[in-house]
Parts: structure tokens; C-alpha cells; sequence
């Protein structure tokens, strides 16, 4: 179990990554993200997740140099978007990455989607950027099994990370299984299922035993489950109140009560369906 906003696991190449991260997922670039960027890094916060189609890289490299927090203690996450998917391109995309967010490397890049048919030449964009040194890790997003079928039969480097869409009413239990069979850890988006379980009966229930919010014990469920977990907010009491989960644990009961509410529920596009 971890104990602290800043512990790390480690993935499969020996990079550490924090568990609890920050998202910024429909976070308005400018102030918005400078503002809630900074809060989650005072609070402890090392681990900062953002995209090139969030449209706040800036955002996110002004808060990291407004910080004062040496480079070397964080970890930036970002995503190819699928009009830059292929060889060259992914390379570009990823050069404008940096620049937006100012810095001089990534420690983890991931393909955003997998469509249908440029993610095998964009993992080897990928592969170059990782051998070239330019990102710590590199790892995918939204893949079901069979993407990480096809994707580990034609490559040299394995994904370290599969970020999926993953909370109580979408368990993933088959990605799950085959990612920790081939030691690519899982990471969640969306993990308090956009606000569709922060009213939920059984989950209300457990939080007030703990005297804890909703929101925490769903993300201490994630953590429990060796997930790890990147929720976003804007607002500064709820930034600092999903980093206070280090402090109760769930039982095994309610960990099972809490799998027991997967309803296979999607609120976001499903992989097989968002084809381009």
C-alpha cells in the first residue's frame, strides 16, 4: 500500500512514476491551468498528465516553471493526437509537445488512440524517441487487448502504460489481466467515472464509514487495485481533498462491493468505434 501523495511504482524498464497524478483534461489553457497546475504541485503533486488535444501544454510548462520545483522531480505526461498519428508526423507532434510545454524532454509519451490502421508506424516514432533519449518512457492510451496484441507482435519496445477509462462501472478486468500478465501497468482516466459515482448509494455508504468523500474512496479503490490514477479539478479544496487518501484503507469487503457496481459503462468513445 502506498503511503504518501509522492510515493512511486516502478515500471517495467525502471523508471518511477507516482501512482496519483494530476490531470488537465478540459482544463482551459491560461490561467485556469497555471492556477490548478500550481496548487496540485504545492500540495505534492509530481505527476502532471495532459495531451496535445487539451490545448494546454502552455498552461502546464508556465505552471512547471512558476513552480521552482527542479525538473528532475516531476513527471510530464503527454499524447500524440490521432490527425498527427504515422511516422514522420508523431515525430513532429512530439517536437511541438515540448516546445509548448517548454521543456527539454517528456517522461512518458503515449499514443492517444489507436484507430485503425497508423499506430504501428506511430509506436515506431515512439520507439526513436525513447532510444534517442528524448522521452524516459513510452506507453499507449485507450488499447484493448487486441491493439496490445498486434502492437507487441510488431515491436521492439513494450508500452510500459496503458491509460484506459477505468472506474467502478467499467472495470476493464480483461485489459487488467493482460496488462499485468505482460507488466504494463494501467493507468485510469476518467477514474471517478465523470461524475456519475459521486452519488452512488454503495459508494456513499463506504465514504461515510471512513468519514472520507465519495471521490477518495474511488480513488482509493484505484490505488488498491495497483492502478494508477490521474483525477483532475479545478478547484483548489477538491484538488487538495483527492490527495488526502493515504490516511484509510478499504477492506477487502468493500473493495469487492465497490467491483461489484461494473456495469461495463462507458462515458467516454469506445476504441473499436472511434476509427480514423
Amino acid at each position: 500500500m502506498i503511503s504518501t501523495v509522492g510515493e512511486k511504482i516502478t515500471l517495467h524498464n525502471g523508471v518511477q512514476m507516482p501512482q496519483l497524478g494530476f490531470g488537465v483534461f478540459k482544463v482551459k489553457n491560461g490561467e485556469e491551468t497555471v492556477e490548478s497546475v500550481k496548487k496540485a504541485l504545492e500540495i505534492g503533486y509530481r505527476a502532471i498528465d495532459t495531451a496535445a488535444i487539451y490545448e494546454n501544454e502552455e498552461g502546464v510548462g508556465q505552471a512547471i516553471r512558476e513552480s521552482g520545483i527542479p525538473r528532475e522531480e516531476l513527471f510530464i505526461t503527454s499524447k500524440v493526437w490521432n490527425t498527427e498519428q504515422g511516422y514522420e508526423t508523431t515525430l513532429q507532434a512530439f517536437e511541438d509537445s515540448l516546445e509548448r510545454l517548454g521543456l527539454d524532454y517528456l517522461d512518458l509519451y503515449l499514443i492517444h488512440w489507436p484507430g485503425q490502421d497508423k499506430y504501428l508506424d506511430t509506436w515506431k516514432a515512439l520507439e526513436k524517441l525513447y532510444k534517442d533519449g528524448k522521452v524516459k518512457s513510452i506507453g499507449v492510451s485507450n488499447f484493448h487487448v487486441h491493439h496490445l496484441e498486434n502492437l507487441l507482435a510488431n515491436s521492439e519496445v513494450k508500452p510500459v502504460v496503458n491509460q484506459i477509462e477505468l472506474h467502478p462501472l467499467l472495470t476493464q478486468t480483461e485489459i487488467r489481466d493482460y496488462c499485468k500478465k505482460h507488466d504494463i501497468k494501467v493507468e485510469a482516466w476518467s477514474p471517478l467515472g465523470r461524475g456519475h459515482l459521486i452519488d452512488e448509494p454503495t459508494i456513499n455508504h463506504i465514504a461515510k464509514k471512513h468519514g472520507k468523500s465519495s471521490a477518495q474512496v474511488l480513488i482509493r479503490w484505484h490505488l488498491q487495485h495497483d492502478i494508477i490514477v490521474i483525477p483532475k479539478s479545478i478547484t483548489p479544496s477538491r484538488i487538495e481533498e483527492n490527495a488526502q487518501v493515504f490516511d484509510f484503507s478499504l477492506s477487502l469487503n468493500e473493495m469487492n462491493q465497490i467491483d461489484a457496481l461494473n456495469k461495463n459503462e462507458r462515458f467516454g468513445s469506445d476504441p473499436d468505434k472511434l476509427i480514423f
